[in-house]
């Protein structure tokens, strides 16, 4: 199958940055939003992002008009219905991901592939929702989109072999490196960071360094490209607990189970850069 027109459902951060990479690559873009404010917002990202990459000779400005010419954003789920390939970049909950992939079950062909962007959710659980487990998989990409090379390829038991070879060659053709895992808690990236950044989060509460000093060790002695408190700042301290609480709710392993310290900063919203203030503060 050759995917040509691709569905993004979600403008935020993830979804913008998957459709900008997307009408980079040549592919027909619709991406959508719960209202035209935050679709809006979402595409204004992608013009400045675009626009920033002509400013830096990146890009040139023809180039640039001809990728917002592949790009349509909507508020109309049935806009996807004849899309090849729809990637749901939405809140990661499940319930709300298994009422999209429901409703566009019941408005896209038999042949139309779901890929999902969860960090850690269960694939087979939102294929449950549709009438076609064999072409539901997980496309997780990396935040900021347009500058990181991976995507983790997450295939469910149901997933066909077809399905897996498609997906992975559309990832190639972004620009992107893409690894094939199973449908397990955590996948392969989270599976191994998350219980790091609980350890450095424990390690600030234990009085052991301070975080500027874990930050540094881990930056310099491991060769991480940022430090722990930095990188969950960056990713969001929400999106962090909610990882590990879906990994810890799925293996009920100790290592996995959020320190109460998190849980206290997302409660007072600290959510890291997006709110201003997580565990570094920024104006």
């Amino acid at each position: 199958m050759e995917i040509k027109k691709v569905g993004i459902a979600g403008c935020g951060l993830m979804g913008s940055g998957i459709a900008q990479v997307c009408i980079q690559a040549g592919y027909q873009v619709v991406v959508s939003e719960i209202n035209d404010e935050l679709l809006n917002k979402g595409i204004d990202s992608i013009k400045a992002n675009l626009d920033r990459n002509v400013q830096k000779g990146r890009m040139k400005e023809e180039d640039e008009k001809a990728a917002l010419g592949r790009l349509k954003g909507t508020t109309e789920i049935r806009d996807f219905a004849d899309c090849d390939l729809i990637i749901e970049a939405v809140i990661e909950l499940m319930e709300e991901k298994k009422k999209l992939l429901s409703a566009l079950d019941k408005i896209c062909p038999e042949s139309t592939i779901f890929a999902s962007n969860t960090s850690s959710l269960s694939i087979i659980e939102m294929a449950s929702a549709t009438n076609r487990p064999d072409r539901v998989l997980g496309l997780h990409f990396f935040n900021p989109v347009p500058v990181m090379r991976l995507i983790e390829l997450v295939h469910s038991l149901a997933t066909s072999d077809e399905t897996v070879n498609t997906a992975a060659e559309f990832g190639r053709s972004l620009g992107k490196e893409v690894v094939i895992v199973k449908d397990s808690p955590g996948f392969l990236v989270n599976l191994l960071l998350t219980p790091l950044m609980h350890e450095a989060m424990k390690a600030l509460e234990s009085g052991l360094a301070t975080m500027e000093d874990i930050d540094t060790a881990v930056r310099l002695g491991l060769n991480h490209p940022m430090g722990p408190f930095t990188l969950a700042d960056l990713i969001g301290l929400d999106t962090v607990y909610r990882i590990s609480s879906a990994i810890y709710e799925e293996t009920k392993e100790s290592r996995f189970a959020p320190p109460p310290r998190l849980k206290q900063m997302v409660l007072a919203g600290w959510l890291g850069r997006k709110t201003g203030k997580g565990f570094y503060e920024y104006k």
